[in-house]
């Protein structure tokens, strides 16, 4: 992905989650796919979505607007994975380390989105 936006670790977090968000739909029945498979998805895809989206933004602010949606993804994927763990769609050690990743993920974001601000208040 070259220099940029791929340097980003929050980013690479993203992109991770979406891979192993990908593996649990895979292994989805059919049945549940469309619904609670594919909420998943999207709610794991747009937290990276909304980062990429946010950083190619020239003005602070209208960055920050968009890492906002990004955690409101990531709060929404938190969501499904635990309806998704309820519903012994997926093990426990799997959940464990998948929520490990999404919480991790949140601090960058914040951070991200503090250090964002701080530019944009010319700090």
């Amino acid at each position: 992905m070259g220099s940029g936006l791929g340097d980003l670790q929050v980013y690479r977090n993203a992109l991770l989650m979406s891979e192993r968000a990908w593996q649990v739909y895979e292994i989805l029945p059919k049945h549940l796919r469309f619904d609670i498979g594919s909420q998943f998805l999207r709610a794991i895809d747009s937290i990276g979505a909304n980062i990429a989206e946010g950083y190619g933004r020239y003005h602070y602010k209208d960055k920050i607007k968009f890492y906002y949606n990004a955690r409101g993804s990531l709060w929404d994927a938190k969501h499904w994975l635990y309806l998704l763990k309820q519903r012994k769609l997926v093990e426990e050690e799997y959940y464990e380390m998948f929520m490990q990743l999404i919480n991790a993920t949140g601090i960058q974001l914040n951070n991200f989105i503090k250090s964002t601000g701080k530019l944009a208040d010319g700090r």
